[in-house]
């Protein structure tokens, strides 16, 4: 439980689960990445060029190697046409439970903020599910998602102006805002763990 205290042999379990799951979806996101550019016919330079990344770096993904960050991933689902939850959410079945604290978890490279992936798009579906969390500091701002993309915010706890960028809405616990994301939008978290659930809306 959150401020228990794990003891040495438990600390170290616990750490060694989380690079576990770690490690499990750097090899999901190398499966998605070369399943995805295969089927577009995308070589690894063109692919590279279409999403504004270094060609090693997308190398170093698709072995398996590399650490994404959530704008990369976004830009890469951008470049092939697909959500971004084909990258990181392998299809379920039945029943699914996360807990708070777990899911595949993708971090922002020039904002304290993270993004857990809670439900993917079913077939037939047009929609992802995801849970945020966003410190104060230099606001996390999000590129274009695929045209027609809506996103929906309900915030949990703390303060925060989310919303297109310009046009941002500062909105409290309970709050709800639909915005358009085929936009620039900005997610500014105004107090410490600011966090929500996000439902992307796909045409």
């Amino acid at each position: 439980m959150k401020g228990e205290d794990l003891g040495p042999a438990a600390a170290t379990a616990a750490t060694a689960a989380t690079a576990a799951t770690a490690a499990d979806v750097v090899a999901l996101i190398s499966t998605s990445l070369r399943r995805e550019r295969a089927r577009a016919g995308l070589t690894l330079t063109e692919l590279a060029r279409r999403a504004g990344i270094a060609k090693s770096t997308l190398s170093q993904l698709e072995s398996g190697t590399g650490n994404p960050s959530l704008e990369t991933l976004w830009a890469l689902g951008l470049a092939l046409g697909v959500p971004l939850s084909r990258l990181v959410d392998p299809p379920h079945q039945g029943i699914q439970v996360i807990r708070a604290g777990e899911g595949p978890v993708m971090h922002a490279e020039h904002a304290d903020y993270d993004a857990a992936m809670l439900a993917s798009c079913p077939p037939g579906a047009r929609r992802d599910i995801y849970r945020v969390i966003g410190q104060p500091g230099a606001p996390h701002l999000a590129h274009p998602h695929m045209p027609g993309t809506m996103e929906h915010l309900i915030l949990g706890s703390g303060r925060v102006l989310a919303g297109p960028d310009g046009e941002a809405i500062e909105l409290g616990p309970g709050d709800y805002v639909r915005y358009p994301s085929d936009v620039p939008h900005v997610f500014d978290a105004l107090e410490p763990d600011t966090s929500g659930v996000i439902i992307m809306e796909y045409v």
